[in-house]
């Protein structure tokens, strides 16, 4: 599966409509996990029969497309099944419950409710929203592909206008040759990553140089909304929801400035390496720290991943994840555990005298151990397969790991 993505342009009107659209959306994912609450047994197709239960009591919901009712009906199934799955593998701490969606952004399609034009730059909506006519805004060739091809469509909202997503079927897998080059990369805060070979590549750092600027869209934001506003409770006004609108695009840019790099860089390893070992960290719990949540979510290191696995299989190369413990204790030259602290960045052996950076050292035992584990790869960044590998449903907030841009 590949994604692509393009800016939809409209009236007014039309935005509105698809704003009600995702609004019916989120109302049928959430009736949907009620009925799977309060009934015992209940299975996806069970939750597929009752989208059409929720058309006939409710007229707002009839007027969605069938596929798109099936769709969010989908998705709090996904929900479902990912805390069976994790009750079932006994996943420590939270199983993660499902739980009812407040501000979706995003409406999705099947195979009907839509239709493109002759020349595949429009896009119509044949349901009875309103939605209509949409221009498709952006560098891809839909012309290239089938219209069997693409298997879903999505309208996401994001702060700076709408987008449309295509899931086309197609065989991504190109053929590549060989570079007869192995590598391992340990990533860190110092530098975003760094290998075996000494090479390192310094962490960008988007949200921290632009964290001025954004603490200054909030505070402009919350002078909006004046404290007779709050205790009244009534609707903010327009000035409020322009200063959120502004505020949410800085954040967007960042959080496109880290994907864009970690993209680039995790396509420039793949292209230079025939066997990548990198350490499968829990990020998750790492960010628990509250000493370094910030610096870690900055740093991007899962979406890094996503990427790296993505093309590593796209070019038909290899990637082993390798347990993180202890590589960088463990002396890569005589092999003994040389406790440090983490403001310790260089490595002293004081059996072998062996000196290297911290995270070159830890680079270096990451590779030996992905050898030696190379016919077992780990698991995925995003579970047991990738998305690309299971199917064509998008990630919940509208991105996707799979989405290229054409300069690469």
């Amino acid at each position: 599966m590949i994604v692509y993505e393009f800016k939809v342009k409209g009236k007014q009107q039309q935005y509105c409509a698809i704003d009600e659209a995702i609004r019916t959306s989120q109302f049928i994912q959430n009736k949907c996990l009620r009925y799977w609450m309060d009934n015992k047994n209940i299975g996806r197709y069970d939750l597929n029969k009752y989208c059409a239960v929720l058309a006939a009591e409710f007229p707002f919901a009839s007027e969605l497309n069938s596929m798109a009712r099936q769709s969010a009906a989908e998705r709090s199934w996904s929900a479902i099944a990912r805390f069976y799955d994790n009750c079932k593998r006994k996943v420590k701490g939270k199983k993660g419950f499902p739980t009812f969606k407040k501000n979706c952004r995003s409406v999705e399609y099947k195979s009907t409710g839509w239709k493109l034009s002759e020349t595949r730059k429009t896009i119509t909506f044949c349901d009875k929203k309103g939605i209509g006519t949409l221009k498709l805004k952006g560098t891809y060739d839909l012309n290239y592909y089938d219209i069997k091809q693409i298997k879903r469509v999505r309208l996401v909202r994001r702060a700076d206008g709408y987008y449309a997503q295509f899931a086309i079927e197609v065989d991504i897998k190109v053929e590549s040759q060989p570079t007869l080059q192995i590598v391992g990369i340990d990533l860190g805060l110092k530098y975003f990553i760094a290998d075996n070979n000494g090479n390192v590549e310094s962490s960008p750092q988007f949200y921290r140089k632009s964290e001025k600027q954004l603490n200054r869209a909030n505070r402009k934001k919350s002078k909006k909304f004046s404290k007779e506003t709050k205790k009244a409770k009534r609707r903010q006004s327009n000035n409020y929801h322009k200063a959120r609108n502004r505020y949410a695009r800085k954040h967007l840019k960042v959080s496109r400035q880290r994907k864009e790099y970690c993209k680039k860089l995790a396509y420039s390893v793949i292209q230079s390496h025939d066997l990548v070992a990198y350490e499968d960290l829990n990020v998750k719990g790492l960010v628990r720290n509250r000493h370094l949540a910030k610096s870690i979510s900055d740093a991007g290191w899962y979406t890094f991943r996503q990427w790296l696995e993505y093309f590593a299989h796209k070019y038909g190369k290899v990637t082993v994840a390798v347990p993180p413990h202890n590589t960088s204790q463990n002396c890569s030259n005589c092999g003994e555990v040389v406790k440090k602290s983490l403001s310790t960045r260089t490595h002293v052996c004081p059996h072998c005298g062996y000196t290297e950076d911290r995270d070159i050292n830890a680079a270096i035992n990451i590779l030996r151990l992905g050898l030696s584990t190379v016919g077992h790869t780990g698991t995925y960044a995003t579970g047991d397969l990738p998305s690309w590998a299971v199917g064509a449903s998008l990630s919940s907030n509208g991105e996707s790991v799979n989405v290229e841009s054409p300069r690469l």
